[in-house]
């Protein structure tokens, strides 16, 4: 950083790589768990993945806070500091420059990042590259959704969801990000908002293939399948399962249950790779050996007559 915070100057000046693209994205979130530094943990891990599902390094981010007036009058626990606290420790592990931001009285408690990343401009991951007998590979589990649901209602074993969720969720996805860069993976994207279904289906229809998603292998957080089936299911993961019912074939004996849990609307949810063939042992090694999963859920085929483009199996 050239100049920016240190001198409080009107915005930040950084140096740019040579050769390199900028990758640029902005996430806020609403807490998912009641630990302020966890909160903002997830809330920066959760706008970082955006960089990292392309390929992409973090280079600088800018906080995106929101209080309530009451707390920015009064927090003699310190609920603030700790958010952001836990922000710049992910930033620091990112190996990016905290360069500043901008905070909002609001009533309801926010914290998010705009994350400027640098990337290989030749070497991009995006959403139209799936091509036929690629293997999906994802890294973190599913089930953000209904644990946080469970955690908001106090339900069973709520602590111990609400850790699960600090856990992954605050996890970055930079080794996900790593493996991109280094195979040269032509297609990848975090899971978030709308799921793995919402996420893949965006791919196999900018793609103009069909994803084939085997239920069974699905990696799912502590206690996700039965929440699921307790009906502690998000409303956005049922708008996210109508949204997609269209373009998406369900084989019969699939869990309902279990096919929610594949619409759940995560929060800094796991990268899902794009992997030909020859390169999944290297990818999964790597991947295991940096601490995330490498579950194999599923593979890309060609395009159907009929226009499905997602199958669940």
């Amino acid at each position: 950083m050239l100049a920016g915070r240190a001198r409080n100057e009107d915005a930040a000046v950084l140096r740019v790589p040579p050769g390199r693209a900028l990758v640029q994205s902005a996430d806020v979130l609403t807490p998912i768990v009641n630990d302020p530094f966890a909160f903002g943990r997830i809330a920066a891990a959760n706008a970082l993945s955006d960089i990292y599902a392309m390929g992409g390094e973090p280079w600088s981010a800018m906080n995106l806070a929101f209080f309530p007036p009451a707390l920015a009058e009064d927090d003699p626990e310190g609920v603030l500091a700790a958010v952001l606290r836990g922000g710049l420790a992910a930033l620091n592990e990112a190996g990016a420059v905290l360069a500043g931001g901008h905070t909002v009285q609001d009533e309801e408690l926010k914290y998010g990042l705009a994350v400027t990343g640098v990337i290989d401009p030749a070497r991009i991951a995006r959403n139209d590259g799936l091509a036929p007998g690629q293997i999906l590979l994802l890294t973190k589990p599913l089930g953000t959704g209904v644990l946080s649901t469970a955690v908001k209602a106090g339900w069973e074993e709520a602590a111990a969801s609400e850790a699960e969720l600090a856990r992954w969720c605050g996890r970055l996805n930079a080794v996900g990000g790593a493996v991109i860069r280094e195979l040269g993976l032509t297609a990848a994207t975090d899971i978030t908002g709308f799921g793995l279904g919402g996420h893949t289906l965006e791919m196999a229809l900018a793609s103009n293939v069909c994803v084939r998603l085997s239920t069974a292998a699905l990696p799912l957080l502590p206690r996700a399948l039965e929440y699921a089936r307790d009906g502690l299911i998000p409303a956005g993961s049922h708008l996210n399962r109508r949204h997609c019912a269209c373009r998406t074939l369900t084989a019969q004996g699939v869990d309902e249950a279990l096919e929610s849990l594949v619409f759940d609307a995560q929060t800094s949810g796991g990268l899902l790779l794009a992997v030909p063939p020859e390169a999944v042992a290297t990818a999964r090694a790597q991947l295991l050996a940096g601490g995330d999963l490498a579950a194999e859920v599923g593979e890309v085929m060609p395009a159907r007559t009929d226009g499905v483009a997602l199958l669940l199996e």
